[in-house]
């Protein structure tokens, strides 16, 4: 079960604040979840000449099964006075150690990146999205707007944290009276809807005064409800109360699956909580989608059976399947320590499918110290330090997939298991996909490490990529907003 999914909310919930607000002091601001705080954000603007500087700091702590998970965020944005992109920074830092990603625009709206942390530096170029603005231009668009009640507008925001542009729909409401911590106070409602392709949608609310500053914001995420509160300094830096996510991210199930490796399909009817909720369920290889009339979400998940054979590297000319193949920043293929790992788990395996075996039970085996205390960790993080839990062991292991030249990808979503530390039912997960032969096959060596199985019908896939943070967008905007309603079993024969 992993913190993963809050500090994507934390880096949503970060520029759904960013976006506004144009003092150039710094702003402090209390992070609470379902009312408790577990840590704070700040904010500066700094305008020199004809650059402005736009900086958001965020801290929070939460407890998993008891142990306590720091996740650290940091987002620069330089532009000009008009709002046009030079520069964007982003350092994240999950439990072991700080990720800095760091990007130049150029004229041609090439975008020069380099990445530095554990590992080899990383450098290469992305190509800016069309139209994206950074906080100055946003804030920028929103003076033009004003806060007159029923303006709405569209506008691509690039995080530098997601390293992606972000469709934002802007809705300015009504006045209202707002409890700010026990002080009331006259502000305007905006809504802020904030959409990736495929990926659902998160909506923000923020309350912001007449000088564009938002003072209260609120996100609902996984069934939670994450709040950035403007506070004095002396709030802002004061002890967090931790909240324990396990049980809250848990999802019932409406019987117990005495074994789901067991099982050749099993079929879930999810139904959506709120009857306006479009749950977006993505089908692949392993499981199939289909849309009642109700809303319910008819998800038949039958696992792929391991392809025979399969030549590796991969030779084809897919062009989403040569992504899978490719390091980045948080699978980096490339690097000297995962090429050596890598070797070591092929070994003198013939084909990719025995490949992938080999690597999956390796991976399974590698990581020694199941640790709850890990935020999220790249794959050369977790080749040093053999600490994790399951994002660890699927970063792990799709990065070995790609160092032998087999396709790989991370899927995250919910997976069923009969005791989990006294729980039963579905609880968030991560695991790796590989590509063999035509197919994508489940590979879980987090649950072979666990003595918990293997891959199975029990495991429900909500998103899958190549494990950048935007790729946990459909996580943090589906879980939580569905019930398992009803679950059918078809026995293996």
């Amino acid at each position: 079960m992993k913190a993963r999914i809050f500090a994507v909310g934390l880096i949503v919930l970060q520029f759904a604040v960013l976006a506004l607000g144009q003092n150039d002091n710094f702003e402090y601001y209390a992070v609470l979840v379902d009312g408790m705080k577990v840590g704070h954000a700040i904010r500066s603007r700094v305008a020199a000449g004809n650059q402005v500087t736009t900086t958001e700091t965020a801290n929070m702590t939460l407890n998993r099964m008891g142990k306590t998970v720091s996740m650290k965020t940091k987002e620069v944005c330089v532009e000009t006075a008009k709002g046009e992109p030079i520069s964007f920074a982003s350092e994240q830092d999950m439990g072991m150690v700080t990720m800095k990603t760091e990007g130049t625009v150029g004229k041609d709206g090439t975008v020069r990146t380099r990445t530095t942390g554990i590992g080899a530096v990383q450098e290469g170029t992305i190509v800016w999205p069309k139209g994206a603005v950074m906080a100055e231009g946003l804030r920028l668009i929103e003076l033009e707007k004003k806060l007159n009640e029923g303006t709405t507008y569209e506008v691509p925001f690039f995080s530098p944290g997601l390293m992606n542009a972000v469709n934002t729909r802007v809705k300015v409401g009504a006045k209202q009276d707002v409890d700010l911590l026990g002080r009331i106070v006259k502000l305007t409602k905006v809504e802020t809807a904030m959409t990736i392709p495929g990926a659902g949608e998160i909506v923000s609310t923020g309350y912001v005064d007449e000088q564009l500053r938002p003072l209260k914001t609120i996100m609902p995420m996984a069934g939670l409800n994450v709040e950035m509160l403007a506070c004095t300094k002396e709030f802002a830096m004061s002890n967090n109360q931790p909240a324990e996510i396990v049980d809250k991210m848990f999802l019932a199930s409406p019987q117990p699956i005495e074994n789901a490796g067991e099982a050749k399909s099993i079929t879930y009817y999810l139904k959506p909580i709120s009857p306006t909720t479009n749950l977006i369920i993505p089908s692949s290889d392993n499981q199939k989608v289909q849309k009642l009339e109700d809303g319910t979400v008819m998800l038949k998940v039958e696992p792929v059976n391991m392809p025979m054979g399969g030549t590796f590297p991969y030779k084809g000319t897919d062009p989403n399947i040569i992504i899978a193949t490719k390091p980045n920043r948080f699978l980096q293929s490339d690097d000297a320590a995962i090429i050596a790992l890598a070797k070591q788990a092929v070994g003198d395996a013939k084909d990719s499918a025995e490949a992938a075996k080999k690597i999956e039970e390796f991976v399974s085996k590698y990581i020694k110290d199941i640790s709850f205390s890990v935020g999220y960790a790249s794959a050369t993080e977790v080749a040093a330090s053999k600490r994790g839990d399951c994002t660890e062991f699927a970063v792990l292991c799709a990065a070995l997939c790609r160092a032998a030249g087999i396709p790989a990808r991370v899927t995250v979503g919910v997976a069923y298991v009969n005791d989990f530390e006294g729980r039963t039912g579905f609880g968030g997960h991560a695991w790796t996909e590989a590509y063999i032969g035509d197919k994508w096959v489940g590979l879980d060596s987090a649950f072979k490490a666990g003595a918990l199985g293997k891959f199975d019908a029990g495991h429900i896939a909500l998103a899958s990529g190549d494990g950048e943070p935007a790729n946990f967008f459909n996580l943090a905007t589906t879980l939580g907003k569905f019930k398992i309603e009803k679950i059918t079993i078809e026995p293996a024969k």
